[in-house]
């Protein structure tokens, strides 16, 4: 199977970037006053293409899968997590769970290659959509995780090719124009940091953390692991070759979903280390999808910051969160629409009668 990658081409508009601006320029405060406010309106605003930017039908994605890599200990947790929390997302008790309640926002979990299977649900039928407020689990798994890289290629090119294709058709089901990434996969930091030192040509030593609570000593064997885990695929350089070789069909799947949500325009929320790892991805194989994202926190995760680095990204939260799940992103969510408020409904000095700054 060949994979097919959606063309992304640069919605960079010069002079409606200047008109957007001008607009907040002109709000009744200050100029830039409102501060990292006024530039997450004005990136939205550029994203959807509006003066007036609207954010409709928000959707959360978790996308979960094992790790074949996990075997080697290089977690704190046992791989039976997975689908314990994908139970537990979709039984509405995990953090993502609570938040997107909170918030009103969609959420739908993917079963991308965990290593089991789930109970048939209502709403599974394609023409039965769940109740609102309760999650929908889509069956998407390409295989019941993935192999152990240190040995060899953690996916098939073709399951590869398989998960980026499903990421992409899942999108085109979604409604709304906002993406809020999440993930669940006990060894996908491994794969994020994987990801980062061969793309990047970082140390692993560097952006190698705890994950999900490894000591010091845990932390030393992982790092050993992953070393030769790069050593193994070392003569590989093509992106899509990367990320068949160090594995996550669950980052695979949510590559197609972030190439697909930027043809579309959509506004890509990324969450942490995981997520940002995918959108690293995306961008090696289409640049473009780096122009409608918003990054909503700096991960506790150590690599987090240096893969922000390089991807020049501002994130707007930075609290320590690492938990994954999409956690961060929605927590984030409200910032989105108070600065869709911002320039939407804001008077202007004129509109309002204000009188202007003295010269």
């Amino acid at each position: 199977m060949s994979t097919v990658i959606p063309e992304v081409v640069s919605i960079h508009d010069a002079s409606f970037a200047a008109h957007v601006q001008s607009l907040l320029d002109h709000k009744t405060k200050p100029v830039g006053s409102l501060g990292m406010l006024e530039q997450l309106a004005h990136r939205i605003a550029c994203i959807l293409g509006s003066e007036a930017p609207q954010l409709q039908e928000p959707q959360i994605v978790v996308f979960a899968a094992d790790h074949g890599l996990a075997a080697r200990g290089i977690s704190a947790y046992p791989v039976d997590v997975t689908w314990q929390m994908v139970e537990n997302f979709m039984a509405g008790g995990a953090a993502v769970s609570v938040l997107a309640r909170q918030h009103g926002i969609a959420l739908n979990v993917v079963d991308c290659g965990v290593a089991r299977d789930f109970a048939v649900r209502e709403q599974d039928p394609h023409d039965k959509l769940p109740k609102p407020g309760q999650p929908r689990l889509w069956r998407r798994k390409v295989a019941y995780g993935t192999q152990d890289c240190s040995q060899g290629p953690a996916m098939t090119e073709q399951e590869c090719a398989l998960a980026i294709r499903n990421g992409v058709e899942l999108v085109k089901k979604l409604p709304g124009n906002a993406l809020l990434l999440g993930e669940m996969g006990i060894g996908n930091t491994s794969t994020a940091s994987l990801l980062l030192a061969k793309l990047c040509g970082t140390s692993v030593a560097e952006v190698t953390g705890m994950g999900t609570g490894l000591d010091a000593d845990g932390i030393q064997r992982k790092v050993a692991v992953l070393q030769q885990v790069l050593a193994f695929h070392q003569d590989i350089t093509d992106p899509l070759r990367i990320l068949a070789a160090m594995g996550g069909l669950e980052v695979a799947t949510m590559v197609g979903a972030i190439l697909q949500a930027a043809v579309e325009r959509r506004v890509i929320v990324v969450d942490g280390f995981i997520t940002t790892a995918a959108v690293l991805v995306a961008s090696r194989l289409q640049p473009a999808v780096l122009e409608r994202c918003v990054y909503a926190h700096r991960s506790g995760e150590r690599g987090h910051t240096l893969m922000l680095l390089e991807l020049r990204a501002q994130p707007l939260l930075d609290w320590h969160l690492r938990l994954g799940e999409g956690s961060g992103a929605a927590t984030a969510w409200p910032l989105l629409p108070a600065a869709c408020a911002i320039l939407r409904e804001m008077a202007s000095f004129a509109s309002a009668g204000v009188a202007t700054k003295s010269d």
